[in-house]
């Protein structure tokens, strides 16, 4: 072994064995809780695909827009002609009555009236006469059926009374001619409809005109009748003069009762016998006199009775003058209470006559408001029946008069013409929207694509998706042949640039990623590099046999020994790509027919490289390759830098799993954009549940337009090509 190996020797087989999980874990392995905000895709990979997908969908878009524009001048010619129509609300629908006069339109109504005129103009009564005039073959399912023009379209300008009646045909001046029988069918229609509607109310309000006759008669008669009976002509009159008559005698009897409330009191004072009380009555002026007479002569006598005897004449003259007077006093106080007496029971008289007549009065007036009421029920009822009469006979003679009058508030403001450029098909729009729609549906076809592919391609998706990493990506080589780096066809190259035997350019790229495959593996810590490694893949032709083949040669290069073991003992490869004899090998070990050692071959092309090959095909020696194999490492791993064991895929075969328990780190091979993410997934999933130390994934026949992390491998042939050149030159 050489000094620059011998500095990298490494601990014995048994300690490789048994700390090799340990030493190993360095590599890094995603776990489950990692990071997710790398999870969302971002904008720069969806740029990426349409890029990658640019030519395709450059090639779809530019057939969808010339086969659109291909069919679409192909097709026949269709004309347009159109029809405006315009319905003016306000023009009378009448030539007397109300609806004479200027009618204005209700702006509230006016999109529920015309969206009704033009569900009228589609309508069977306005499209049947004008087919069957012009004669326009139609495929009715039965002969009742509506009739519906395919080709006829109504639409309303916006904040107008314009009605635009359309029509399409091969031929313009068809077209042009329907649009005007359409619009004069639909005049006409529009005035048979209010001459039917005033015929028919015209014969309703005559049979209604007789029943009104009759009953006016009935209520005139009746009052009439009522007239006679009362023998006035008037009632209202005679009501107001009662009304007035029982007013007056209301206010007389309310002063009869103030009199006879003051002559009450009165009498009663005068049957007292009071003289104050008598004075105060009506005739109480005399009573007072005599009072003030009395009153002298009783001063008089009592001077006199002074200065004179009972005895002496003066005396006895004042004595019978005051006697005289108070006989005077006596009789005029009879004489006034029996005055005060009569005139009680006159005022009471009084007021009993007036209080019978005010109820003469009220009972006579009660009387006439009830017949008054009922004279006019009975004249309100013949007016009124009398008024509706007249008005329903005056209406009868103007639906009569308006039968006849078509009005103009329909009419045909702009008749359709003959087109001169057919509006179908419009080419340049037609190749417009397929040029945008196949763009769209191109782009989502590539998005969706791109989302239905499970397979791998992207580094990133792949260590977010399974958990692992990407060692190295291999390019695809098109011409690829088998062929190795230092030979081609058993004969030893004789310069570097032709190491595999095919187009330079594409030959160096494979070298090179080999190379950084090599590197990803073994450069993580080179204190601590694995010793032994099993290649392996998820499926058969996948490539594991060529990559490993490739590594250990690149790692011989290194001068660093390498086995190669070819543990694929079903199908065996390794030896075609090397040259050497397969008569011997792996199986016979396993079978104990020889010892390891005899079976290693070595090549001329790659000294630092050997080879154990698999021998001959055995299904029984498969059984016992871990145990084999697991002594061979023990044996071998203090001769050799690095052992390569290309295994059988792991998807169906149980002797890769007994292998990568024993190897120091497995790297499992996928081809990109074929290889499902479930069937590695699968594979790393029973790896780790072994514990394996699985180092990586390595996709193989990558190419650029898989994934926009690989746009560099364009560039290895352009700087090979300028290389080669330089050395040429």
């Amino acid at each position: 072994m050489p000094e620059e190996n011998k500095s990298l020797a490494l601990p014995s087989a048994h300690e490789v064995s048994s700390s090799r999980v340990e030493r190993f874990s360095y590599y890094h392995v995603p776990t489950e809780d990692a990071d997710t905000d790398h999870s969302q895709t971002p904008l720069a990979h969806y740029l990426w695909i349409l890029k990658r997908r640019k030519w395709p969908l450059l090639m779809f878009i530019v057939f969808s827009v010339a086969a659109t524009i291909i069919v679409s001048k192909r097709l026949t010619p269709y004309y347009e002609s159109t029809a405006t129509v315009d319905v003016d609300r306000m023009i009378p629908t009448a030539v007397i009555g109300q609806e004479s006069t200027t009618r204005a339109s209700s702006m509230n109504d006016s999109d529920f009236f015309l969206s009704t005129q033009v569900k009228l103009i589609q309508s069977d009564s306005v499209l049947r006469p004008v087919a069957e005039k012009l004669k326009i073959k139609l495929s009715l399912k039965r002969p009742d059926a509506p009739v519906r023009l395919p080709y006829l379209s109504v639409t309303r300008p916006a904040r107008t009374y314009l009605l635009q009646i359309s029509y399409r045909s091969p031929d313009p001046r068809f077209a042009a001619q329907v649009a005007n029988a359409v619009a004069e069918s639909y005049k006409d229609h529009s005035y048979e409809i209010r001459y039917q509607s005033a015929r028919d109310q015209a014969v309703y309000m005559q049979k209604s005109l007789e029943d009104l006759q009759a009953r006016m008669e009935r209520s005139s008669a009746a009052l009439a009748a009522f007239q006679k009976d009362l023998s006035l002509v008037n009632p209202d009159e005679k009501t107001n003069i009662t009304a007035s008559r029982l007013m007056q005698l209301n206010t007389e009897l309310t002063n009869a009762q103030a009199d006879l409330i003051k002559k009450e009191v009165a009498a009663k004072s005068a049957a007292t016998g009071s003289l104050q009380a008598l004075e105060f009555s009506t005739q109480g002026e005399q009573i007072r006199k005599l009072e003030d007479k009395l009153s002298e002569a009783n001063q008089q006598f009592s001077t006199v009775k002074t200065h004179f005897g009972t005895n002496h004449p003066e005396y006895k003259r004042a004595a019978n003058a005051v006697a005289e007077i108070e006989h005077q006093l006596e009789a005029a106080k009879a004489s006034v209470s029996e005055g005060v007496q009569v005139e009680y029971r006159e005022a009471l008289n009084r007021e009993q006559t007036v209080r019978k007549a005010v109820e003469e009065a009220k009972t006579e007036l009660d009387g006439l408001n009830g017949k008054a009421l009922e004279y006019a029920n009975l004249k309100r009822d013949a007016d009124a029946d009398r008024k509706l009469y007249d008005d329903l006979n005056r209406k009868i003679q103007e639906v009569g008069i308006n039968e006849g009058f078509q009005d103009s508030s329909i009419r045909l403001a702009d008749p359709a013409r003959p087109s001169v450029a057919p509006v179908f098909p419009k080419v340049r729009q037609n190749a417009l929207i397929a040029f945008f729609a196949s763009t769209l549906l191109g782009i989502v076809v590539v998005f969706l694509t791109d989302s239905l592919d499970h397979t791998l391609r992207d580094p990133e998706q792949i260590a977010r998706t399974l958990q692992t990493e990407v060692l190295g990506s291999l390019p695809v080589v098109k011409a690829w042949r088998g062929y190795l780096p230092g030979k081609t066809g058993g004969k030893e190259l004789t310069h570097h640039t032709e190491l595999f035997g095919i187009s330079k350019g594409a030959a160096n790229s494979y070298e090179e990623a080999i190379r950084t495959l090599r590197d990803s593996i073994l450069l993580p810590n080179a204190d601590r590099r694995p010793r032994t490694l099993l290649m392996t893949s998820a499926t058969p032709r996948e490539g594991k046999s060529t990559t490993a083949v490739h590594l250990a040669v690149v790692h011989s290069q290194q001068k660093r020994k390498t086995l190669l073991i070819d543990g694929d003992l079903r199908r065996p490869s390794v030896f075609q790509y090397l040259g050497v004899s397969n008569e011997r090998g792996l199986s016979n070990v396993i079978n104990g027919e020889m010892e390891w050692r005899e079976a290693v071959k070595t090549t001329e092309a790659f000294p630092f490289l050997s080879v154990l090959p698999a021998g001959p095909a055995s299904r029984r020696a498969a059984d016992g390759l871990g145990t084999t194999l697991k002594d061979l490492f023990a044996a071998a791993i203090d001769d050799y830098d690095l052992i390569i064991c290309d295994a059988p895929p792991l998807l169906g075969f149980a002797e890769s799993l007994q292998v990568a328990k024993l190897v120091d780190g497995v790297v499992v091979v996928a081809l990109a954009g074929q290889t499902e993410k479930t069937a590695v997934a699968s594979v790393l999933t029973n790896l780790r549940r072994l514990k394996a130390n699985v180092i990586g994934l390595a996709l193989n026949e990558v190419r650029a337009d898989m994934s926009e992390r690989y746009y560099y491998y364009g560039y290895y042939g352009k700087y090979y090509s300028r290389y080669y050149k330089t050395l040429k030159e």
